[in-house]
């Protein structure tokens, strides 16, 4: 693949990006290859077709869009999971050296990244990611070859806003690699290689495919030794996808703009109704004025996103909000077309700081007054004596 100079606008990238070559009675979308093996006698590289835990066409026209999307040089790396695709990532942190990590991310991230610190002996850091001065100060107390900043913003999910750039930089100027979870916003929000990122993680199974129906997971990054690790990673421990999950994902790829366009609509009238609910103690949402993220998001990323948090007086409140609701589905998750929600401490190993309250938003692209009078009528039955 040559270098990835972007020449159209990603909504366009999303529609064009990993079709088959232009020929008269050609396919105007990928086949799906289903063979495991593939025929050759050669020496053998680490990206030829020759066994399909290594390397398949299957994936190749995904790997391709995704790379285009983020600007990298080197196709992307997709993966069997959005956890599969982290822990490759993770893989990257030397035996002894350290980690540091949003305090509040995806649970899947911290859990791993734990359990990883306990076996191979490095040590994890959880630092507030939108205290800037606190994550640099972090920084300033490691060394530098053997340290690992991991980002995500906004964070899962209180929906904290990091000063991405500033840390990325900040991470570089110390020879520090700096690894960014980009779910949430995804390249059409903002593109981290191009900030200096050295590797860029997704769950596909959340907006990249968009419709709740695989998981998958993937990695970019334009680095050619960062590469061979990441893909010797994937092929060893055998974090494998398969072929129609896979064009299934490009094929979810190809509607991400409107998805969003649409999702954020709806997410930004939901939080602002939210934010003055009598039955609702906080909203969080980087759309609004008042949010203490705004400022950063909206100077950084190109949009706000369609998550967004709001808490309640108690857990019981929550879960009688979640009970209630009938337009929305109570579940976990995010990203797809059909709006979730979830009380994120259901979950037992979700951090303690996370409030009782809190429930999660994954909005989605139904009628955005159906959305809300759906809400509202769980809200205040929930909230009723």
């Amino acid at each position: 693949m040559t270098s990835r100079v972007p020449s159209y606008a990603p909504e366009t990238v999303l529609v064009d990006a990993g079709r088959p070559d232009r020929r008269d009675g050609a396919s105007v979308n990928p086949p799906i290859e289903l063979s495991s093996t593939f025929v050759g006698s050669g020496e053998i590289d680490h990206s030829d077709y020759v066994y399909g835990r290594f390397s398949t066409p299957a994936w190749t026209p995904f790997e391709e869009a995704l790379a285009e999307l983020e600007h990298a040089e080197l196709p992307g790396l997709v993966f069997g999971s959005g956890l599969a695709a982290i822990a490759a990532a993770l893989s990257l942190v030397p035996r002894d050296g350290t980690l540091i990590m949003p305090r509040h991310c995806y649970q899947g991230s911290l859990e791993s990244a734990g359990e990883l610190a306990e076996r191979s002996g490095f040590t994890l850091t959880t630092v507030d990611i939108a205290d800037t001065a606190a994550v640099v100060n972090a920084l300033d107390d490691v060394a530098a070859a053997s340290a690992m900043l991991w980002i995500e913003s906004p964070t899962n999910p209180m929906l904290e806003v990091a000063d991405t750039p500033a840390l990325i930089s900040a991470a570089r100027d110390r020879g520090i690699l700096t690894v960014v979870d980009n779910t949430f916003a995804t390249p059409l929000l903002q593109t981290p290689l191009d900030l200096g990122a050295d590797v860029v993680v997704h769950s596909v199974t959340k907006y990249l495919a968009g419709h709740s129906d695989v998981v998958l997971g993937a990695a970019v990054t334009s680095s050619e030794d960062l590469h061979k690790r990441l893909h010797s990673e994937r092929s060893l421990r055998g974090a494998i996808a398969g072929p129609f999950e896979v064009w299934l994902a490009l094929r979810g790829l190809r509607t991400l703009s409107v998805r969003m366009e649409r999702a954020q609509a709806n997410a930004a009238l939901i939080a602002e109704r939210l934010s003055s609910h009598p039955s609702v103690v906080e909203t969080r949402y980087p759309g609004l004025p008042g949010d203490p993220g705004h400022e950063r998001a909206a100077a950084q990323l190109s949009g706000f996103g369609a998550v967004v948090a709001f808490c309640t007086q108690t857990a019981q409140q929550a879960t009688a909000v979640a009970e209630a609701v009938r337009v929305w589905t109570p579940a976990t998750s995010l990203g797809g077309v059909e709006s979730l929600i979830e009380r994120r401490r259901r979950n037992a190993s979700e951090p303690e700081s996370v409030p009782d309250g809190l429930l999660r938003l994954s909005v989605g692209i139904e009628h955005a007054d159906d959305l809300w009078n759906d809400l509202d009528a769980a809200l205040r039955t929930a909230h009723s004596p």
